[in-house]
């Protein structure tokens, strides 16, 4: 994990298969207004907690677009992907979990937070947001993803979460922030 990137270079998108990007025009108290939207799928996201361990199942990988703003553009997540499948949401986010963290979560034991808009200035995209124990007996691979996603699984024990949440130098999304927040709250 973490390779070199080498000849990282920004083009025109064309022919895009996970974001369309529209021009908005629209009327809002009498006055023409117009906005630049990038229509996206929806996602769903888990927090993994590992009993054994004490830790919380994460994932690392490279995003390119972190990297225009980011030294190496490395993030650290929930587990999570697109919802670009005829499953339910709970169905898709237990297939997200044994594809890049290793471990086989049965439905039953997968317990819905709450769902919310992200990238709201220009994508509004919703994600729902679940929670999970994981333990040594649901471990069914190493993880990494799928079609070369090079996912790093990352046990982060309980005790070193709030410092992550407020480390600058590490980027995360919001959405890890807030499943930390819940479970503390709920803890």
């Amino acid at each position: 994990m973490g390779k070199r990137i080498k000849h990282f270079k920004l083009q025109p998108l064309v022919n895009a298969q996970f974001i369309t990007t529209s021009f908005a025009t629209y009327e809002q108290e009498g006055i023409q207004k117009s906005w630049e939207i990038v229509e996206a799928h929806d996602s769903v996201a888990i927090l993994l907690y590992h009993k054994e361990k004490r830790s919380f199942v994460l994932v690392k990988q490279f995003r390119p677009a972190v990297y225009l703003n980011n030294e190496n553009g490395m993030t650290v997540e929930l587990c999570a992907g697109i919802v670009d499948k005829e499953l339910s949401l709970v169905e898709i986010v237990k297939e997200e979990v044994e594809e890049e963290c290793g471990y086989d979560v049965p439905l039953s034991n997968i317990e819905k937070i709450t769902s919310f808009h992200t990238s709201v200035g220009f994508a509004g995209s919703k994600q729902t947001l679940y929670f999970a124990e994981v333990g040594e007996r649901m471990k069914v691979s190493e993880g990494g993803g799928v079609d070369h996603e090079q996912i790093e699984v990352v046990y982060l024990p309980v005790d070193d979460a709030k410092k992550l949440i407020y480390d600058e130098n590490i980027a995360k999304t919001p959405g890890l922030m807030f499943a930390f927040m819940w479970w503390f709250e709920r803890n």
